[in-house]
């Protein structure tokens, strides 16, 4: 059984004007499978992976994880879901100005049933994972911008989810910052992560396995691909 099924769905906004941002889009996604989302703006691939997210609801079809119909859940499953199964990696990074590192890659732990007693150790990992150990009091003023990508990474991460959507991850960064944030996302699934990636970038998008082009709302082409798989694990950071 895939891990994610969508069957046909839709999403329109009401606003001043009706806008169809997702017409009939279906497709389904493999437990461990490494996919991209590509598409010109307005291209549907941002709502698209909202709506995966459960930070946005389709106006039709359906949206199943693991066999379940997400539109079933109720809102504490829900808060549950995002916290547990999936992490999120933003373009724009989304840290806490003014907080540390390490309080920063705590926040999902908030809203977990963790222990208190093991957050700190829990982030520590995470943070060291991403090649960040030495930074680990810093605010984010005080990081590159790679770096602060590195950062939301490990708070992705923190709680091991199934699942890791990136939209953009590489959006702000340099050729060599995208390249690093990009092979530490290979690493993740090449531990048996689910990785699910919003990009325009040619270069970003050929680290995965297999890529669905959107145009217009719809899906224009969904195809497997050759993984430019990287085997130098972390060495960039020595």
């Amino acid at each position: 059984m895939p891990l994610i099924e969508i069957k046909n769905l839709g999403k329109t906004y009401y606003d001043e004007a009706t806008t169809t941002a997702l017409t009939s889009v279906s497709f389904n996604v493999d437990k461990g499978e490494f996919m991209a989302i590509m598409g010109p703006s307005g291209s549907g691939k941002s709502t698209l992976l909202h709506i995966l997210g459960l930070l946005d609801k389709p106006t039709s079809g359906e949206y199943l994880f693991g066999g379940r119909n997400v539109g079933e859940y109720s809102g504490g499953e829900i808060a549950e879901f995002r916290n547990k199964k999936i992490g999120f990696i933003f373009q724009m990074f989304n840290l806490l100005r003014r907080t540390t590192v390490l309080e920063n890659v705590k926040l999902p732990l908030l809203y977990s049933a963790v222990d208190r007693r093991y957050w700190d150790d829990m982030a520590k990992r995470a943070i060291e994972s991403v090649g960040l150990g030495q930074r680990i009091n810093h605010e984010p003023a005080q990081l590159s911008g790679g770096e602060q990508q590195r950062v939301a990474i490990a708070r992705a991460i923190i709680n091991n989810p199934e699942v890791i959507f990136a939209d953009e991850p590489t959006g702000n960064l340099d050729s060599k910052s995208g390249g690093q944030v990009m092979s530490i996302i290979d690493s993740l699934h090449a531990e048996g992560r689910t990785i699910i990636l919003i990009t325009h970038e040619t270069y970003t998008a050929e680290y995965a396995q297999r890529i669905i082009r959107l145009k217009d709302g719809e899906i224009e082409s969904d195809e497997k691909v050759k993984s430019r798989r990287h085997a130098d694990g972390h060495e960039f950071f020595k």
